[in-house]
């Protein structure tokens, strides 16, 4: 099998050098892993659980089968939009629950602004109107998709519309 010289010197080299390379890199590996600043603030365990949540989370309309413990998106923005003086802002709630269809007429949304869309829906009053948001009509679920709103802070966002269609 190892007839000549030349090949049992190849042998033999190969049978040092691999287990080297081997212990080399494992070494480099191990000295790589004690580099890594643990007292960094990208380390902290907040930043860390930050990075790897989810991007979203799955919600009913009923609250059944939401386990969180942190308030969804929909539930800041309806507090980001009342002002500290008590008095609900019609255009914070609209841009950040109704936008998504009203701003570009999405399943046959009347479009904000759009006074032809909106001159028969302002003719059944401003009571059907709130009616229809809060409950829901055709392919709109009630409140605009977003439960956690407020009464009040529906019929401010439907106010607003209104206005831009007079």
């Amino acid at each position: 099998m190892l007839d000549t010289p030349k090949q049992i010197i190849t042998v033999l080299a190969i049978a040092f050098l691999v287990p080297f390379v081997i212990a080399l890199l494992v070494l480099q590996f191990m000295a790589g892993m004690r580099s890594v600043d643990k007292d960094s603030p990208a380390m902290a365990y907040e930043a860390v659980a930050k990075r790897l949540k989810p991007v979203g989370e799955l919600a009913f309309a009923d609250g059944a089968g939401t386990e969180s413990k942190e308030p969804s998106a929909p539930a800041t923005a309806k507090t980001a939009a009342t002002p500290a003086a008590g008095k609900t802002d019609g255009k914070a709630i609209y841009d950040s629950a109704c936008v998504a269809c009203h701003g570009t007429g999405v399943a046959g949304a009347p479009k904000a602004g759009d006074k032809a869309a909106w001159a028969p829906r302002l003719k059944t009053g401003k009571d059907t109107l709130y009616a229809a948001a809060l409950k829901g009509k055709g392919a709109m679920p009630p409140k605009g998709g977003n439960t956690a709103l407020a009464d009040a802070d529906v019929k401010a966002a439907v106010d607003y519309l209104m206005g831009l269609a007079k």
